[in-house]
């Protein structure tokens, strides 16, 4: 997911967006951790989309206390 699209989403797409994401991420540590690895390039974009939704959330916060 590209940065320009997550800062289109409002924040009840963001949150939800992030829990799928986490629940992906979840399975996939399951799956890891039973053998049956598949798509670690996958798990590493999983992970940026998150760390991209935390950011656009937190640039949100702190553009609304200003």
């Amino acid at each position: 997911m590209k940065a320009d699209k997550v800062r289109g989403l409002d924040e009840h797409e963001l949150e939800r967006e992030l829990r799928e994401i986490e629940e992906h991420i979840f399975r996939f540590h399951f799956q890891k951790s039973m053998g049956q690895v598949d798509g670690l390039k996958k798990a590493r974009a999983m992970r940026k989309d998150r760390a991209r939704i935390y950011t656009v959330l937190r640039e949100r916060q702190l553009g609304a206390k200003k």
